[in-house]
């Protein structure tokens, strides 16, 4: 029987470019694309204020940090589009970058 704190990994598909990766509920969608050690992924400020890891959830449950509304608006959250930095998964993700990292992600590797 597993502890009940204990981690849950889940598989984040990058739709845009097809690429997989694990990401435990307590890392942040934005902690586990970083793991892929592509080089230019923009981090920015991790805390929700900057709007530089802006994605859309095209599939799975998360949980979301708070973020800036000069970044994700309302209707960009009913619409599931968030700051990577500040959601974490729960379930599998299914998502698409949008914004300014769309670039730094979907060079070729």
């Amino acid at each position: 029987m597993e502890p009940e704190n204990a981690l849950q990994k889940f598989d984040v598909l990058i739709e845009d470019t097809g690429e997989r990766y694990a990401c435990s509920d307590s890392r942040s969608l934005l902690e586990g694309m970083v793991a892929l050690n592509r080089k230019g992924i923009p981090l920015g400020c991790r805390n929700g204020g900057c709007g530089v890891c802006k994605v859309a959830i095209l599939d799975g449950d998360y949980e979301t940090g708070v973020m800036s509304r000069a970044h994700i608006s309302e209707d960009d959250q009913r619409c599931r589009r968030v700051l990577a930095c500040r959601v974490r998964p729960r379930s599998d993700i299914r998502l698409a970058v949008v914004g300014g990292m769309k670039k730094s992600v979907c060079r070729p590797a």
